[in-house]
């Protein structure tokens, strides 16, 4: 089940750059998955012509670069998918609910689980991907490429998942925080005019 109509967007500077970052790079990501697929079908069609042909078609860095790719397609889709409501959802009686309710459950677990989870992993990760790019980590097999720029992705797409999620919790908060009785004068004056009362 994908996810519920996002309430309207705020134009908080903030909350609209964070926005605006995921989003270019979601369409990057899309990008990315494509090249991954025709860099895969080649890599796959290589390895079953180039024996037979006596060539080497394919190398250990190509094969590398396709799951790099696939790589940066999971972790860099992510937060696109989180601000897009395109994640999976599993609770089945989500979208039975009212939707101030919605929103109260989207905050909750925004809040005390996504984004400690994602703090979490950009915390535990930035150590190990930054004594790799110290030591300029590379691949163990001959012709690979370099392991660091990669590792460094890791806790960089974490705090962009951590910031969306962050930008959703507030956008909810605010459409929370709406109240119906600033717009009860306005539907009273509206009634009144089409009964032709005059107001006071």
């Amino acid at each position: 089940m994908r996810g519920s109509a996002l309430p309207p967007r705020p134009v908080h500077p903030l909350l609209e750059l964070v926005d605006r970052a995921n989003r270019a790079l979601g369409r990057a990501a899309a990008w990315l998955g494509f090249a991954m697929v025709v860099l895969g079908a080649w890599n796959a069609l290589a390895l079953f012509v180039g024996p037979r042909m006596g060539l080497r078609l394919t190398s250990n860095s190509l094969t590398e670069l396709q799951w790099y790719l696939f790589s940066l397609v999971f972790l860099f889709a992510a937060p696109s998918a989180l601000r897009e409501g395109a994640h999976v959802r599993v609770d089945v009686l989500y979208a039975r609910l009212h939707p101030r309710q919605r929103d109260w459950i989207d905050v909750c677990g925004l809040l005390l689980f996504l984004c400690p989870f994602t703090a979490f992993v950009a915390a535990t990760t930035w150590p190990v991907a930054w004594q790799s790019f110290v030591e300029r980590e590379g691949s163990p097999d001959p012709g690979g490429l370099a392991r660091w720029p990669l590792k460094l992705c890791v806790p960089a797409a974490f705090v962009l998942l951590s910031l969306q999620g962050l930008a959703e919790a507030a956008r909810r908060a605010l459409a929370l925080a709406s109240t119906a009785p600033t717009d009860a004068p306005r539907a009273s004056e509206t009634e009144r005019g089409e009964r032709g009362e005059r107001r006071p």
